[in-house]
């Protein structure tokens, strides 16, 4: 059985980074396009970011954040630049590249002065 597990999220002061990491276990990450997403507090669907194809190190996502993968650590990672305050959600990895596969726990992300 897959389980994703996402980490590195916290509060961060707006115009700073964070890089949160996805890391798989039951099966190895390189046989599966990844993709992250998110849910914003108080808006029920979850908001598409990105995905990476496995062959691929590096891929571009939705405005300041870009996707990238370690396939020897068996983990994903979302970069994210100049954060804003409507970047405060809870961001998931999953399995799938239209982000409707099996996801981790999330993890928070709050961007705050």
């Amino acid at each position: 059985e897959v389980q994703l597990v996402e980490s590195g999220g916290g509060l961060v002061q707006p115009g700073g980074s964070l890089r949160l990491s996805c890391t798989m276990s039951g099966d190895t990450i390189s046989n599966y396009d990844m993709s992250w997403v998110r849910q914003r507090p108080g808006r029920g669907l979850d908001e598409w970011l990105g995905q990476i194809h496995r062959a691929h190190s590096t891929d571009s996502a939705k405005g300041r954040f870009i996707i990238s993968r370690d396939n020897a650590k068996n983990t994903v990672y979302l970069q994210m630049n100049s954060l804003k305050i409507e970047d405060a959600a809870v961001y998931y990895c999953t399995n799938e590249p239209n982000g409707l596969g099996s996801r981790g726990p999330g993890t928070q992300v709050t961007v705050s002065p």
